[in-house]
């Protein structure tokens, strides 16, 4: 892979840690997939804070060993501060990856998983879209 590292730190305000969000997010959210990855949408409570969606990845040892496991979570967290803004600031959202991510990661890099999130995005922005009307 020849891509550029971003030289930009991400805040880790704007992430999901604790078990419960991925629990409460998994169980009573909404589902959009393809082939490399899953995206569930939960809306926040009103009362909390929401400058920007929450995420949490979800990259399992199905999709390789650790080192993989690093790769397509750090592609993850690039392309989601691409497609971020499209996405209503109340959600909580996490992206699960399946195992044909990291052959996606490797063959074609960021422009790759960017392309399967920003699938994935389009579909979530236009059911959150009709769910307001």
């Amino acid at each position: 892979m020849t891509e550029p590292r971003p030289t930009a730190r991400r805040s880790k305000r704007g992430r999901l840690t604790r078990s419960a969000d991925f629990e409460r997010v998994f169980r009573r959210g909404r589902s959009f997939g393809n082939r490399h990855l899953v995206l569930h949408l939960f809306p926040r409570d009103a009362s909390e804070d929401a400058r920007e969606p929450r995420v949490g990845l979800s990259v399992s040892r199905r999709v390789g060993g650790a080192v993989q496991r690093n790769l397509v979570k750090r592609l993850l967290r690039e392309a989601f501060a691409v497609h971020r803004d499209r996405l209503p600031t109340s959600l909580d959202v996490v992206v699960v990856a399946r195992p044909d991510a990291l052959e996606l990661a490797e063959r074609e890099g960021l422009s790759g998983i960017d392309a399967a999130l920003g699938e994935l995005v389009d579909k979530a922005a236009a059911a959150e879209a009709e769910r307001e009307r």
